[in-house]
């Protein structure tokens, strides 16, 4: 029953871990470099992709075509306000920006934000871990497992942590690299 619940945990730990590593721009263009843009939309802050096509036609160009024409002033602000270093510029009919290359010193920055968002990752494994081991322990104590099902399952537990800290490494190693080579 724990290791399933803990497995679940870390999996979404994993994903958390993406999202934020979404955000974090390299010196390529993508979509995900949007997600937390939000746009007013008749009062709403709706997401970037629910108002507006993003298009990467070149390595460094994106191309933003809102669904409604009238809706452009407000996705160029919005662009602004997100603080992601960009310079839009719109001809009344779609935005474009273009991805200036990074800086040394901005990848270094960047890389050391990701390094921190994988040791909080990190961190929250083997929390869950020692979460999923004092569970074990109680169902020991009140007798719902035995000493070698404890065992067993700690041991199982410390496999599963070992492969989402291994997945986090992975992950890192990736991001840090399409930083550098931005």
């Amino acid at each position: 029953m724990g290791n399933d619940n803990c497995n679940q945990r870390m999996e979404k730990t994993i994903i958390a871990l993406q999202e934020n590593y979404n955000g974090i721009r390299t010196g390529r263009a993508s979509a995900a470099i949007f997600d937390k843009v939000r746009v007013d939309y008749y009062g709403t802050k709706s997401p970037l992709n629910q108002v507006a096509t993003i298009s990467i036609p070149e390595a460094r160009m994106v191309v933003i075509q809102p669904f409604d024409k009238s809706l452009i002033n407000e996705i160029e602000k919005a662009i602004e306000v997100a603080d992601l270093g960009f310079n839009p510029s719109n001809d009344g009919k779609v935005i474009r920006i273009s991805i200036p290359p990074l800086t040394a010193d901005r990848r270094k920055e960047l890389v050391k934000q990701a390094k921190g968002i994988a040791e909080n990752s990190r961190t929250s494994i083997r929390n869950i871990r020692r979460d999923g081991n004092d569970e074990l322990k109680k169902q020991q104590k009140a007798g719902e497992i035995t000493e070698d099902a404890l065992k067993t399952s700690e041991t199982e537990l410390q496999k599963t942590t070992d492969k989402y800290i291994a997945e986090i490494n992975k992950i890192y190693d990736e991001k840090e690299k399409e930083i550098m080579e931005g």
